[in-house]
């Protein structure tokens, strides 16, 4: 238990609410109404095994990385508080509970739940040789609503994939966002991200155009499928903290990051998924 709370601390197990709300959302506008509670439950499941499998395995691979860098050198890997050996039994355990989820759910859900796991952990690597990991960890997490999706329906559709293109570019502007931290060292180590390419400030611009993006595809999302007042209100909100995030973050002053990255983002999830699912069901 010991080590599973150090593991549970170390990949940010709260930081699943990134992803899930927007599974949940995307699971209640397939049902239009409230899907099957065994359904919803493995997929919970499955989101659960795949965001733990991808963080430690991220942890694994980083691990030397983490630590040479100040910022991360007492992560539980890096500072001995784990051994690199329980760390990949926990990411075995957490890819098989992904797979045996996606198995309950359907059979192209089962299908696809390798090639999802490819991709949630191939973007430990991209950072060691493009600067568009960032786009990667996007498309990572955009999984999320088409999996959810398929595992209500069955099959693709237009909207789960537009709330795919919506995940991807919010997820690349916040991780911009928070790359911003790191520019010297990955620099000084030869790993790419796109505020070591470009600068900070032109990085910052950056994420706010592909937040703009991600809004204006969510304002499209009704014209696919019947969405009304209450959702409308949740955009607006996620439009208003996105404001806010940009404005506390400067080229200059990145001492807000973490504000940021972590509370506004999660907020945006949150709020956005409870809205949609309150006008699907009222």
């Amino acid at each position: 238990m010991r080590k599973l709370k150090i593991i549970l601390e170390m990949i940010k197990f709260e930081h699943t609410v990134f992803a899930l709300p927007f599974a949940v959302m995307s699971a209640f506008i397939a049902a239009r109404g409230l899907p099957s509670l065994d359904k919803l439950g493995w997929i919970l499941v499955a989101m659960v095994g795949a965001r733990s499998c991808a963080m430690a395995f991220n942890r694994l691979a980083d691990a030397e990385l983490d630590s040479r860098n100040p910022r991360t050198s007492m992560r539980a890997i890096p500072a001995g508080l784990i051994t690199k050996s329980a760390v990949w039994i926990f990411t075995l355990i957490s890819a098989g509970l992904l797979v045996f989820a996606a198995w309950r759910l359907n059979p192209l859900a089962f299908a696809l739940s390798p090639i999802a796991i490819a991709v949630i952990m191939g973007y430990s690597y991209t950072k060691r040789f493009t600067a568009l990991s960032h786009f990667w960890l996007g498309l990572a997490l955009s999984i999320s609503p088409v999996g959810a999706w398929i595992a209500i329906n069955g099959r693709f559709d237009w909207t789960p994939i537009v709330l795919c293109l919506v995940v991807l570019l919010w997820t690349a502007g916040f991780d911009i966002i928070y790359a911003c931290q790191d520019v010297n060292f990955d620099r000084q180590h030869g790993l790419h991200s796109i505020p070591a390419k470009i600068g900070i400030r032109w990085a910052l611009w950056l994420s706010s155009a592909l937040h703009i993006i991600a809004v204006l595809l969510l304002f499209s999302i009704p014209h696919l499928v019947e969405l009304g007042t209450f959702y409308y209100i949740g955009v607006g909100i996620v439009l208003l903290i996105f404001i806010y995030e940009h404005a506390i973050v400067k080229p200059t002053d990145l001492s807000r990051v973490n504000l940021a990255f972590f509370t506004l983002n999660g907020t945006i999830s949150l709020v956005l998924m409870v809205l949609s699912i309150a006008d699907i069901l009222l």
